[in-house]
């Protein structure tokens, strides 16, 4: 079972998984990427021109892969626009032409990135899939393995930070358990998300909740809250920043400062262009 999206634009999945913005994706020998999103498994990968969705009706790509990768947005006049604005940005939106930024579960983006605190993307990623082994709901056997959900906040609040040991978290594991028990008293995650998309300043209000700091609360921001206005700043974007643009590296408000005059409300699309350019450099 699969869905083919005919001659599709601004679409590679090499750019979209290896970003930087998940971290459940895994390319396999043959170069597609398998992962989980929603409670599902899918396969995706190019033929030609067209992309290709494994795992997928015509009813599971209408209901949630084409809102997951993005599909309805004009990534075309994005790019054409920042390019207007920025010699740079333009160079970079070139070079990962086929980013898109997926619109990830909240929870999810809470779990992960606070994990990537301080901690790099291998690393990152063997900490998430030992959670969800563990502690994680069973999606079912798919493409030759087992896949589990992120653990739920019911779950991980009632964990203790031996619990975690094993997943090899540190600091890492106090912050999710706690984290969990703030958004269950508040509701739970999906009501913390409908405040939050109310919020004037969602990045502010996510650092009420422990363990998450501006870096954090602007990538949840973006990948699980859908502002494309936010732009995270890392190590990565401070070279970014400073290489190409000649920022200080400590200047993280000048670099605010920018990324809202020249790319306004596309801010966290061009934070991607730039994060995936200046690897390659």
């Amino acid at each position: 079972m699969k869905y083919i999206i005919e001659d599709v634009k601004d679409f590679n999945p090499d750019h979209i998984f290896d970003c930087g913005q998940c971290f459940r994706w895994e390319k396999q020998e043959d170069g597609s990427y398998i992962g989980p999103a929603r409670g599902k498994v899918a396969k995706i990968y190019m033929e030609g021109s067209d992309a290709v969705i494994e795992n997928c009706s015509q009813d599971e790509y209408d209901t949630l892969w084409c809102d997951y990768l993005d599909m309805n947005t004009d990534y075309g006049s994005i790019k054409q626009w920042l390019s207007s604005h920025d010699n740079v940005i333009g160079k970079a939106s070139d070079y990962g032409y086929g980013i898109r930024i997926l619109r990830q579960d909240f929870w999810e983006a809470v779990v992960s990135f606070i994990i990537s605190q301080n901690n790099n993307i291998p690393r990152i990623k063997g900490c998430i899939e030992s959670i969800c082994k563990n502690f994680g709901h069973p999606l079912g056997e798919h493409f030759g393995r087992e896949y589990y959900s992120i653990p739920a906040p019911e779950v991980m609040a009632e964990l203790t930070v031996e619990d975690l040991s094993g997943a090899k978290l540190g600091y890492r594991a106090a912050y999710l358990i706690e984290t969990a028990k703030q958004m269950l008293k508040e509701g739970g995650p999906e009501a913390v998300k409908e405040q939050l998309l109310k919020a004037e300043d969602p990045i502010a209000e996510l650092q009420r909740f422990t363990g998450i700091g501006p870096k954090v609360a602007s990538c949840i921001s973006l990948f699980g809250l859908g502002r494309m206005d936010a732009f995270p700043i890392d190590v990565w974007m401070k070279r970014v920043m400073n290489q190409l643009y000649g920022i200080e590296e400590k200047d993280v408000k000048s670099m605010q400062d920018y990324a809202k005059e020249h790319f306004g409300e596309h801010g966290g699309i061009a934070q991607q262009y730039l994060f995936y350019y200046i690897r390659s450099l």
